[in-house]
């Protein structure tokens, strides 16, 4: 192996430590908020300035998640291929990286946005390595309930880049995301049940069973939607949003619907993975809608 090659392999080493596909999925939350905050066309230098400084932050708290997982990483084959586990990053590499990183963002965001959303990016950070990562995901089969607040905080990073401040279309943006991510998460665990069971990581179709999860699944599926639906006249978003918010959330709690009706395992983990690929659609659609609307400027008022 050339030195040119090797050196790019340990970038990429590192790029994955922070799960670049999880921080795309986000960003995507990031963004629109920002557009709805603004009430239009946010200043595109606050929108960079505030994506890299979540960037940051998200990927030092996945770099966290990965080296305290590490031991769980190598028994699961969906996760066995992560740097730590191969050996192409070291341990206290990887515990480095993730407290620079961290610390980067944190600055960054203080200086060139704000020091609220500074406030709120390293608190998102704290909570998921200490509550999810390190408390809830090797103890309880509420782990992801709990542990997704952390996966909503971007939503309140982008509307106190614009306002500095928090309003209640923040927390209903929030809240979004933080009772989608249950049936999204554990549409995974149906299709990965036998990898989580052989960490002893209790997610809930391991020690719940299918059939709970899925009318679990279902529950937070319908309270996605009606909070969508909610979020309508409060936030003075227009057609295009509530058209977006009734079609995609109607598929959303379909799926899980056809989720909880299998019972054949087989079938049912396959319905689950295809689940978690229209989720991730589910909420970049929903917050593309928000976006849109207020750069078409269709509100109810």
């Amino acid at each position: 192996m050339t030195t040119a090659v090797a050196t790019r392999s340990r970038v990429w080493a590192f790029v994955a430590l922070t799960k670049p596909r999880i921080i795309e999925l986000l960003l995507v939350s990031t963004v629109p908020t920002m557009f709805l905050a603004q009430q239009g066309l946010p200043s595109v230098s606050l929108m960079v300035l505030t994506v890299i400084g979540g960037t940051l932050s998200a990927g030092g708290a996945n770099a966290f998640n990965m080296y305290i997982d590490r031991d769980i990483d190598a028994v699961m084959n969906r996760t066995k291929g992560r740097p730590l586990v191969t050996g192409e990053v070291e341990p206290n590499e990887a515990l480095m990286f993730a407290a620079a990183i961290e610390a980067v963002s944190f600055v960054w965001l203080w200086q060139f946005v704000n020091l609220l959303s500074a406030i709120l990016a390293v608190g998102a950070c704290a909570f998921y390595v200490f509550i999810y990562t390190m408390w809830l995901k090797r103890t309880s089969t509420q782990n992801i309930v709990i542990g997704g607040a952390a996966g909503a905080a971007p939503v309140l990073i982008g509307w106190s880049a614009v306002t500095n401040s928090i309003s209640v279309e923040a927390v209903l943006l929030f809240a979004v995301v933080f009772f989608w991510t249950p049936p999204h998460f554990w549409a995974l665990a149906i299709r990965y049940q036998e990898d989580y069971a052989a960490a002893n990581v209790p997610m809930m179709p391991v020690v719940e069973g299918h059939q709970k999860t899925a009318m679990q699944m279902l529950v937070y599926s319908v309270i996605v939607w009606i909070i969508t639906l909610v979020l309508w006249p409060i936030s003075n978003l227009g057609f295009i949003y509530l058209g977006t918010a009734i079609v995609v959330g109607a598929l959303f709690t379909g799926g899980a619907v056809q989720i909880l009706r299998e019972t054949d395992p087989e079938r049912q983990s396959k319905l689950g993975i295809r689940y978690f690929g229209f989720s991730i659609t589910h909420l970049t659609l929903l917050f593309a809608a928000v976006a849109v609307d207020q750069l078409v400027g269709w509100g109810v008022g």
